[in-house]
């Protein structure tokens, strides 16, 4: 099947704005990454001093082990440093080190994007489903099922070879990094006498709230948008986020999906900028946006 089609940007932008949209940043990438581990650290923090605040922490923790995806997913297009070696070193180091295992795989979804051979339509296609069911698979996000079936079982699969042999290797180096690498952050919070708050703020989270917000967004990002969409502007969606979705939801601009589609040369943090321009021409009228994450949830599951 042929690609999906594309968007101009000389259609939408000045040489100017579109020149002030793509100029990738030296410091900007860096000092986001920086960011998300300062919240992370923060938080852990806040709630090693106050117990009583650790749940809020586990939701805080969880959206920016997202957020250091979404970093990663920038790297992945060489947006977040513009030397290639350093946007690739500090996106394996600090955000992910399944870099280049990603990295082919995301370009192939926005090469054929809502199409047969996106790789990603299979988190899209089911919906709309029903309310029962939406909340059945929250629950299991937030229970750890999610996590278990997508770290642990695949590892255990792999080990006793009971998948094909190119994917027992790629499913056995990603167990194991993740395993090694927990245990190290294990050992170092064990040694400073703290290994409950790497369990209980940094293992949590990743089990319980990652998970789930995790699947919010490939909701939001590509659920009940048609197969084959001829017109760019309807390949995906634009969720808007206020000030507590954006802290416990959607960090770093990930709400603006539908423009990182349509211009993948656009740095995350430039998305609004572009947003705003778009919307200023009344191009937006036009796009698949929804005004909150509760609205796409409910066309998702409407009953």
């Amino acid at each position: 099947m042929a690609v999906a089609p594309r968007a101009d940007p000389a259609q939408f932008f000045s040489p100017d704005e579109w020149r002030a949209l793509t100029t990738r940043s030296r410091w900007r990438g860096l000092w986001l990454v920086a960011h998300c581990w300062g919240v992370i650290g923060l938080a852990m923090v806040m709630g090693t001093l106050w117990p009583v605040t650790i749940p809020l922490a586990v939701l805080i923790i969880g959206t920016r082990q997202l957020g250091l995806f979404i970093l990663m997913h920038d790297a992945a297009h060489g947006l977040l440093h513009p030397d290639r070696r350093i946007n690739d070193a500090v996106a394996r180091w600090f955000c992910s080190s399944s870099l280049g295992e990603y990295r082919p795989y995301h370009l192939q979804h926005h090469r054929y994007v809502q199409q047969a051979e996106d790789p990603d339509l299979g988190l899209s296609a089911p919906f709309p489903i029903s309310r029962a069911s939406l909340k059945r698979k929250l629950l299991r996000d937030l229970s750890g099922q999610t996590f278990s079936k997508q770290r642990i079982a695949p590892l255990l699969a792999a080990s006793v070879k009971t998948s094909p042999l190119q994917r027992q290797s790629q499913e056995l180096v990603r167990g194991w990094r993740f395993v090694i690498g927990n245990a190290l952050g294990f050992a170092v919070f064990a040694a400073a006498g703290f290994w409950w708050v790497w369990l209980l703020m940094w293992l949590l989270p990743m089990a319980t709230w990652l998970p789930l917000v995790t699947r919010i967004r490939n909701i939001a990002e590509h659920a009940l948008v048609g197969r084959d969409q001829a017109d760019p502007l309807r390949q995906a969606r634009t969720t808007q986020a206020n000030l507590v979705e954006r802290a416990l939801l959607a960090p770093y601009w990930v709400n603006f999906h539908l423009e990182h589609h349509l211009f993948t040369q656009v740095p995350c943090w430039k998305l609004p900028q572009a947003h705003a321009l778009l919307q200023q021409r009344g191009i937006t009228a036009r796009m698949e946006v929804q005004p909150g994450y509760l609205a796409v949830l409910r066309q998702a599951a409407p009953a």
